[in-house]
């Protein structure tokens, strides 16, 4: 196991809040110490059949947690979604039927499979019918007696309805108490969220603590913002990317984010480094089409694989023109060069730069790529090969020939 800073640095990565990060080390610590791995939590209303991208946000920490050696522990709210978490909604939410909910939670661990590891020594599944149905009225009456109405009243969901006058049923206010019950049934050491889980979540530490248990360190992760570029990613709203569409419509999809989405979803969604993404999204170096491509390549591959993003992308390509394989224009400038030549000589033949001091700038900027390579020291002697192709910025382009 790395170190247990490497490890803090790594599972904070990506995270909005930690409740609390030296709390977090002494876990880890205690862990490392004692060769038990941490129970890192996450629970799962099985509200619709299909899990999306925004749900990936948190499992993908689930998984940065399987990672460093600890277990992953899914709850699947069967019985939590027969009421409907009141998170963020302006009214009460529909109560699902007990086929419905069945129904959506037979394909959530399939689905999650693709971003976890199901192994058995780092997974573990549980429904939280398993306790919470067969509590009595008197186990409801001393589960709710922890926690006062004003204390419930602050959250901000039932604040908002209170002030605008919406009313705020009875059974909604059980439901973070109910998710706060399931940490202290399966004794949970780290507990993951959206940002929209904080108050649901940090009950639950004074849940455990009622209950003699150390308190779990609570994780929040950023929400994913859907295709609207405003509200967050739901299949209610329709601008969600879903884990199991095909290819090509998650390409056609991605292609239509906001260009103010990329880097949201390029650190959110994928591993690439932050270097790269900078390049990426620096408008002098790549235009925003060629970063969605890399963007769409990158998440279909990992939910389908690399000929799937392959074929999406010559698919979308063919139905939409513009660009071919690879972000380049489908017709450009042609020159014919020596196969050998000095960088700043080249640019400055392609019609990129008027003087050497010019060609240099530019190269220093990063801004000239030969065959999408930046070209950093404009003394270089390159061999080129017919064929390549040498572009400034985002939009110019000049086919070389030899």
């Amino acid at each position: 196991m790395p170190p247990i800073d490497e490890q803090l640095a790594y599972l904070s990565r990506g995270c909005d809040s930690i409740y609390s990060e030296e709390e977090l080390k002494k876990k880890l610590t205690k862990s490392a110490e004692s060769g038990k791995p941490l129970r890192v939590k996450l629970g799962m209303d099985p509200t619709a059949p299909d899990l999306t991208l925004g749900h990936t946000v948190v499992l993908r920490k689930l998984r940065d947690f399987q990672d460093m050696g600890h277990r992953a522990v899914l709850i699947i709210g069967d019985y939590t979604a027969r009421i409907g978490d009141p998170t963020g909604k302006s009214k009460t939410r529909p109560v699902l039927s007990d086929d419905e909910v069945d129904a959506n939670a037979q394909t959530y661990i399939e689905q999650a499979g693709k971003v976890i590891d199901l192994s058995d020594d780092k997974f573990e599944m549980r429904r939280n019918s398993e306790w919470l149905a067969p509590m009595s009225f008197a186990d409801v009456i001393r589960m709710t007696s922890q926690v006062t109405v004003a204390r419930m009243l602050e959250r901000d969901t039932f604040m908002n309805r209170q002030k605008a006058g919406v009313e705020i049923h009875l059974h909604e206010l059980f439901y973070p108490q109910m998710q706060a019950h399931d940490s202290v049934q399966i004794k949970a050491d780290v507990e993951l969220g959206g940002t929209d889980q904080t108050f649901n979540n940090l009950l639950g530490r004074d849940f455990q603590k009622n209950a003699g248990q150390a308190p779990q360190v609570v994780i929040t992760t950023p929400l994913l913002v859907g295709l609207d570029g405003t509200e967050k990613m739901s299949k209610s709203l329709g601008n969600y990317v879903a884990v199991t569409d095909s290819p090509s419509d998650m390409f056609g999809k991605l292609m239509s984010i906001p260009d103010a989405l990329m880097r949201n979803y390029f650190e959110l969604l994928t591993r690439v480094e932050g270097a790269r993404i900078d390049d990426l999204l620096n408008m002098s170096m790549t235009h925003p089409r060629d970063a969605k491509v890399a963007l769409a390549r990158d998440i279909i591959t990992q939910y389908h694989d690399a000929a799937s993003a392959e074929s999406a992308a010559e698919e979308f390509f063919r139905i939409h023109g513009g660009q071919s394989q690879g972000g380049l224009p489908d017709d450009m400038p042609e020159m014919s060069v020596t196969s050998e030549i000095v960088a700043v000589d080249l640019v400055i033949q392609c019609g990129f730069a008027d003087t050497k001091s010019a060609a240099r700038r530019l190269m220093a900027e990063g801004g000239i790529r030969l065959d999408g390579e930046k070209i950093t020291d404009p003394m270089a002697t390159l061999t080129i090969s017919s064929g390549a192709v040498i572009q400034r910025g985002k939009r110019k382009f000049v086919r070389l020939t030899v």
